[in-house]
């Protein structure tokens, strides 16, 4: 008996080892670095900026908890075209219609925290701190207030001087399928599990009504029948009618993976990843376990993060974020 209680002790001590490590891992971030990129790029220059942004961020999603989804979409929407150089921030001109003006981007909100973070540093560090680098910052930090894992990225972006409105035909469309999101992601060197994990910050958030009525036209096997008419009364208030895509909306948890398990899934593209064989496992995977998408979420958001920034000649420093040099 006390040999036995010994074994089960010792366990019970790894398994806490272990669980504080990864815990430690979580907090201080993998070593992780990108090419050109560093941990500490700013540890000199401009010590505070990472603190600017993270106050920035939080002062405004206290005020306004929605704007986490905000922040994590504008990352997102930035580095998938073009790569992470700030070019969804530039503001349309006369000769030009930026990437912000699509149909695509419309619903996009937060760039006022990127202004604020922007202004504070400038004035702190003029000419240091790149646009990019603080919509990288500010997704990281939304994930992390409103609950998830927080994760540490490289720094060092440029910013792009390009920003054009058919560029955003690059977007994932929300009426993709499973195989077709893998593709797209694929061609930028996403795994299928990343494609999973990323969908998951569709935890936070809402969709509107023309990113999903067409699910309603048609007799959908995969779409729970009462969840079929919560969506049906959202939509009858018009298209911009905003649906969330879990009960939480508000908090980064595994409660959209659930939903999917339960064919409450608002998107199309949502509900296809538990719908189709290749992915389903990894969606019941995360429902079942939040530390598990927690996890994996961050190593694909670092990923993300690091879609062909731009480093020195290729970019620039903005001044103003909404507009370049």
């Amino acid at each position: 008996m006390l040999t036995r209680f010994k074994i089960q002790n010792n366990k019970m001590v790894r398994a806490n080892l272990v669980s504080m490590i990864l815990l430690m891992h979580a907090i201080v971030g993998f070593p992780f670095h990108a090419r050109g990129l560093s941990m500490t790029y700013y540890m000199m220059s401009c010590p505070f900026a990472e603190q600017i942004v993270k106050n920035s961020v939080n002062n405004a999603l206290q005020a306004d908890p929605t704007l986490s989804a905000g922040l994590i979409r504008m990352l997102f929407h930035d580095c998938f075209i073009e790569g992470c150089d700030a070019s969804i921030l530039l503001d349309s001109t006369k000769d030009n219609t930026a990437e912000k003006d699509s149909p695509a981007n419309l619903s996009l909100r937060g760039y006022e925290i990127i202004d604020d973070a922007k202004e504070k540093i400038e004035n702190r560090c003029p000419g240091i701190v790149s646009c990019a680098d603080i919509v990288a910052m500010a997704a990281r930090d939304a994930v992390f207030w409103a609950g998830g894992p927080y994760y540490d990225i490289p720094k060092g972006r440029f910013d792009g001087k390009r920003s054009k409105i058919e560029d955003t035909r690059n977007l994932p469309s929300p009426f993709l399928n499973a195989s077709q999101l893998i593709q797209t992601f694929g061609q930028r060197g996403f795994t299928p599990q990343d494609v999973v994990a990323l969908s998951g910050a569709h935890t936070l958030g809402v969709a509107r009504c023309s990113s999903f009525k067409a699910r309603l036209t048609v007799p959908d096997s995969s779409l729970d029948s009462t969840f079929a008419n919560t969506l049906s009364k959202t939509c009858s208030a018009g298209d911009n009618a905003e649906q969330p895509f879990d009960a939480t909306r508000n908090d980064f948890d595994n409660a959209y993976f659930n939903a999917l398990q339960m064919k409450s899934g608002v998107l199309f593209s949502d509900q296809t990843l538990f719908n189709t064989p290749r992915t389903r496992n990894l969606v019941s995977g995360y429902a079942l376990n939040q530390a598990k998408f927690f996890f994996d979420f961050q190593q694909a958001m670092r990923k993300m993060s690091n879609l062909d920034v731009k480093l020195g000649s290729q970019g620039e420093i903005r001044q103003n974020c909404r507009s370049i040099n």
